[in-house]
């Protein structure tokens, strides 16, 4: 199996993410998406965690304002309508049923974890459960792949284009010795 595309990550990654998050980042593997300004937006997360447990959500959406855009969309009933649609139209879930296939071999690229066999994320394959998710594989794997993710996508008012992120308060100031100007 061949890797699934994402950049490696950085110490710097590494940071922002854990302030996206508010707490340590877990065991992140790789950078599956970037905001235009090239912070991450989606993280992809090692299927087994050090401590043993076992973590399906390979690919997990850590943009703040992004989580907060598809929250919105999910108070909003929008998995009400997707499943609906899911259940109605016999091409959206034979895509959606593509969708998980390759959710599970892009992860299982990285390990395979017995205890997640046939476990992909998000209500894949057959409802739809947490926009957070799909939306973080469509960003991940890129328009088309997850129809789902991609309808979220359509419907937000946060958009991978434009840059919303704030000063994550990751990079160092300079030091009084490295200043090129002296510092009164």
């Amino acid at each position: 199996m061949t890797r699934p595309p994402f950049e490696p990550v950085s110490e710097r990654d590494v940071r922002i993410v854990s302030a996206q998050l508010g707490r340590p980042a877990r065991d992140v593997v790789g950078i599956a998406a970037r905001c235009v300004c090239g912070a991450p937006t989606v993280v992809a997360t090692a299927p087994r965690l050090t401590d043993g447990t076992p973590f399906p959500t390979f690919y997990y959406l850590s943009h703040p304002t992004a989580t907060a855009a598809m929250s919105f969309l999910e108070a909003a009933q929008l998995m009400v309508e997707c499943t609906e649609l899911l259940a109605a139209d016999a091409d959206v879930a034979e895509a959606y049923g593509r969708a998980h296939r390759d959710y599970l071999a892009d992860r299982e690229s990285i390990a395979v974890v017995p205890e997640l066999a046939g476990i992909s994320a998000g209500g894949m394959p057959t409802r739809v459960k947490c926009l957070h998710a799909l939306v973080a594989h469509s960003l991940a794997a890129g328009p088309g792949v997850n129809p789902m993710g991609d309808i979220a996508l359509e419907r937000s008012t946060w958009s991978p284009d434009v840059c919303r992120c704030p000063d994550y308060g990751v990079d160092e100031a300079p030091s009084l010795e490295t200043a090129e100007e002296p510092i009164e």
